[in-house]
């Protein structure tokens, strides 16, 4: 391999790291504030501690340039809106107050003030805050956030790099605020907003820096010419500014297509593109715009959303073929690192031999390093590293782990039979309605009930050998006792039995089905301070043994009303999983859907009427080109239905999604053929049953009345109002009444005074149906 001049040698850097810490310090201290035991003064000194410690480690594993303002108390769209000064009315006098309050108000909310909204960071797990704006909406700019840390990296003597989402992904990620047409789109703002950036980035030109990093992944979707046009426009005048630091757009997840064109015709310096799995098409792309003659292009060969080591072979070789399409390459993640755990060798319980297969963040930092030094003085610098990565991959694809002869012979026994119910939905609602007796809008909630500190010690303490087995169980009992117990006192109709003995809703299965990891430290953010321990799928997927018709049976047995059965469905299964990297997803999709098709077959055998399968994931997995939609839906459906299509009329199948764009997807929701679904409503002000109405959705539908992500307990009478506004899209016999989600990060306090509410709303609104409630037109 050729080498470049010394002038052009290769630069390693991340776009962004993960921000918890390694004991998810910041996740204690953010919660310790809200709980009133840690001051804003420690609040804010964890965090620079974090920053600096963050840096310090990637500048010592030998990146050139770390980055800055990626770190967050909550989310860095929200903190977007607060550094272009979009803070919505509600919120204001809060964030005047306490700035620091006030940006917690916006993303959780207070008793007096409903949050933002929230929903999927493209197709990731991460959640964002929905950016509310409408055209009154006046942009001002406080760049204090983004230059204070950026002059901390330049106090410990770094060469460090600011990060901002970049605008025409900002207004792309908005919604018309509360009051605001429909119709309203919020990049038309674009032109307003451009000034604001102009001085956050002369801002940071006057603190020292060099080059700033503007994030647009929202230009790797399907983009109209409109979009495309706001594009050149945007980057055609911030790169005509004069008093500005050199520009990295970046962009993620995808190909970037016919953005790639115009950012390369625009004043940039510097250009990122993603070049693993599906966005590996951008090297033929960039080859047929004519490459970035004069231009810096950082090359994302590093996958930062799975945990599988890089083929550094396949990785150089990228890289070398783009040293003939730019001015220079530098080597970098395909995306923030924020979206995988940060080290492997933390995780003791997993087989040595098998961890050598898997790269957290610090790993992958380590391997762009490898990869920048190969590309830098050529493979003879790299020796020993590629030797070792050669040993590695073939140990993985060669083991019994990834191959069992079995399950791969069951999948592709499948039949069109295996997934499709035997009778019509019209002959099940009716056998249902029959064998349940349920009452018009039945109340139900969507699963888990809040996991208390007594729930968390006595798994720790099974874990360190202080109680054993049949201790723990009777502590599983007692919880399952007291939540069938509340339940039934509030007069739920359908019960859960709170899912006190699971960790996670991924994990707790993973755990049990032959094929996956668990790992014990490897937290990733999902939302705030809400973070999750991803299996890692590493094999061919079997169930061993029953998973949950234990608790199930147990819980059916303290009461007379049906008690649901829970699972997590297979397209969720991958989604939350580190999925393999060594066949197609659908093949995978089938083996999980098998296993949790033994699972529904148990449950309905052990007298389980209603069998709930969770697919939360079903939309955020969507591909971003519309393109490669159809071919993940077929798949995706046809695992559910594979899953459930063995149970007989008169048990009743529900689904659950969550915070996610359900109008994408609304035929694929009816395709799973599920007998009830349940989605998030609450924040959407119900907008999620006018959009199923509106498409013709035939089933029973629990649009939520009850935000869980949020502190407030809703009245009964704002339950009642959104009940009626559901009413409105959906008819009584098919409007089901529950929360938005599972409870299990509430406290039970909340939870009593919330669901308390949810079932007297129920009962007042059912006592107004006397006459049918005509949905709208």
């Amino acid at each position: 391999m050729t080498t470049k001049s010394a002038a052009a040698a290769p630069r390693a850097t991340v776009y962004g790291y993960p921000r918890q810490g390694p004991n998810r310090e910041l996740k204690k201290a953010v919660e310790g504030y809200w709980k009133g035991r840690v001051t804003a003064d420690a609040l804010r000194d964890t965090a620079a501690e974090l920053r600096r410690a963050t840096w310090r480690r990637l500048a010592d594993a030998g990146v050139h340039e770390v980055p800055t303002g990626d770190f967050s108390y909550y989310d860095h769209v929200l903190d977007t809106s607060v550094m272009v000064g979009a803070i919505p009315a509600r919120h204001r006098a809060a964030v005047e107050t306490d700035a620091l309050d006030g940006y917690f108000a916006m993303a959780r909310g207070t008793r007096e003030v409903t949050p933002l909204e929230m929903t999927k960071w493209f197709d990731t797990n991460y959640h964002y805050l929905v950016p509310e704006l409408g055209p009154d909406t006046v942009f001002t700019a406080d760049s204090g956030k983004q230059v204070a840390e950026f002059r901390e990296a330049l106090a410990l003597g770094l060469t460090a790099r600011p990060v901002l989402v970049g605008p025409v992904t900002y207004l792309l990620l908005a919604k018309p605020a509360p009051g605001v047409a429909a119709g309203f789109e919020p990049l038309t703002l674009l032109d307003r907003l451009l000034p604001v950036y102009a001085e956050v980035l002369a801002d940071l030109r006057a603190a020292g820096a060099e080059w700033v990093q503007l994030d647009e992944p929202a230009l790797v979707a399907d983009r109209s010419l409109a979009e495309l046009n706001a594009v050149a426009r945007a980057y055609r005048e911030l790169g005509a500014l004069t008093d500005r630091p050199k520009l990295l757009v970046a962009s993620y997840f995808d190909r970037l297509g016919a953005a790639l064109s115009v950012l390369a015709k625009s004043p940039v310096e510097r250009l990122g593109l993603d070049f693993t799995g599906s966005a590996a098409a951008n090297l033929d792309e960039l080859a047929a715009v004519g490459g970035l003659p004069g231009k810096r292009l950082l090359a994302g060969v590093v996958n930062g959303r799975n945990v599988w080591i890089n083929d550094f072979e396949k990785s150089l070789s990228v890289l070398g073929t783009l040293l003939g399409l730019a001015g220079q390459v530098d080597v970098a993640s395909s995306c923030s690192l924020l979206h995988v755990p940060l080290d492997v060798t933390a995780e003791r319980d997993i087989d040595p031999g098998i961890a050598r297969w898997l790269a957290f963040a610090r790993q992958k930092t380590e391997e762009i390093v490898i990869l920048a030094r190969g590309l830098a003085r050529g493979t003879g610098a790299i020796t020993d590293e590629l030797a070792t990565n050669r040993t590695d991959l073939a140990s993985r694809a060669g083991s019994a782990l990834t191959n069992d002869p079995a399950v791969r012979a069951r999948a592709a026994a499948v039949t069109d039979a295996d997934a499709r119910r035997s009778q019509p939905y019209q002959e099940r609602a009716a056998a249902q309605r029959a064998h349940l007796g349920l009452p018009l809008l039945p109340t139900t909630t969507i699963g888990s009930f809040p996991q208390t500190t007594e729930l968390r010690t006595a798994r720790a303490d099974l874990r360190a050998g202080r109680i054993d087995t049949a201790g723990y169980d009777k502590r599983i009992e007692a919880e399952i006792r007291e939540v069938v117990s509340f339940q039934e006192e509030t007069g739920i109709d359908v019960l859960v039995h709170g899912e006190p003995e699971r960790n996670d809703m991924v994990q707790y299965f993973a755990e049990r089905l032959t094929g996956y990891l668990a790992t014990r430290h490897g937290w990733v953010q999902s939302y705030g301070t809400r973070y999750v321990r991803p299996p890692i799928l590493a094999g061919d997927i079997s169930r061993p043994a029953p998973l949950t018709v234990r608790w199930t049976t147990y819980a059916q047995s303290l009461t007379g009303r049906p008690v649901k059965g829970m699972l997590t469905g297979p397209v969720t299964m991958l989604a939350w999983s580190f999925v393999r990297d060594d066949q197609p997803l659908a093949d995978t999709a089938r083996q999980v859907a098998l296993a949790l098709r033994d699972e529904v077959d148990d449950l309905e055998s052990a007298g389980t009427s209603v069998i709930q399968v969770d697919e939360p994931a079903l939309r955020e997995t969507l591909p971003l080109r519309a393109r490669d939609h159809d071919a993940y839906l077929d798949w995706a459906t046809e695992a559910f239905r594979i899953t459930t299509g063995g149970v007989r009329a008169d048990t009743q199948i529900h689904t659950h999604m969550c915070y996610a764009e359900f109008g994408d997807i609304l035929p694929a929701i009816d395709a799973l053929d599920a007998d009830v679904i349940s989605l998030e409503a609450a924040r959407s002000h119900m907008r999620v049953a006018d959009e199923l109405a509106a498409a013709g959705y035939p089933r029973e539908v629990g649009p939520g009345v009850y935000d869980i992500h949020s502190p407030r307990v809703p009245s009964a009478g704002e339950v009642a109002g959104l009940l009626r506004k559901g009413l409105e899209a959906v008819p009584a016999e098919r409007l089901w009444v529950n929360p938005d989600c599972g409870l299990k990060t509430r406290g039970w306090p909340e939870v009593r005074a919330a669901l308390e509410n949810l079932v007297a709303a129920a009962r007042e609104v059912r006592g107004t149906l006397s006459a049918p409630v005509s949905p709208r037109p």
